[in-house]
């Protein structure tokens, strides 16, 4: 077994990476991130070795992740002013908020996919990770990764052409 500061050098990219998917912000994914791998510190007798401990990291990051959405369970309300400084000249207020119920849209279609084609989505999408590394969190080949990316944008396709 390598030492957590070999660990740490190896995988902290990786693990910053993958949390940066799920929480969109680098204030958060780089305490996380020092979190994942304060606990790993304490639980590396726990690794069993029957995955790679990439995986085994990125799981300890994910329930992280979800123990503090639990915590804040705040939903975001976008003002006035925040509206406001957004507009330029080539932008209006109808762009921005057109553009911002998209991206909404988009984000409920994502939700309403599996947890392993969601995670995939976010991971390949929000994250900028190859299906390699994507392939490497999850436990899986990189063309697993592939078919399944694929498999869940045909069914947010599907979803629009329907809905």
């Amino acid at each position: 077994m390598q030492n957590m500061e070999d660990i740490y050098k190896q995988y902290s990219n990786t693990v910053y990476k993958y949390l940066f998917c799920l929480t969109h912000s680098e204030d958060i994914s780089e305490d996380l991130t020092q979190e994942t791998f304060a606990i790993a510190v304490k639980e590396i007798n726990k690794f069993k070795g029957n995955c790679k401990i990439s995986v085994w990291l990125c799981q300890i990051a994910k329930h992280l992740w979800y123990k503090k959405l639990k915590k804040e369970n705040k939903q975001k309300h976008i003002s006035f002013e925040e509206l406001e400084s957004e507009v330029t000249e080539d932008k209006t207020i109808e762009d921005i908020v057109f553009k911002k119920e998209e991206n909404l849209k988009l984000y409920k279609d994502i939700q309403k996919l599996d947890n392993i084609s969601r995670e995939i989505i976010y991971l390949r999408m929000f994250g900028n990770l190859t299906f390699i590394e994507i392939g490497e969190i999850l436990g899986k080949s990189a063309n697993w990764a592939r078919v399944t990316f694929y498999r869940a944008k045909e069914k947010i396709k599907e979803a629009n052409k329907n809905g």
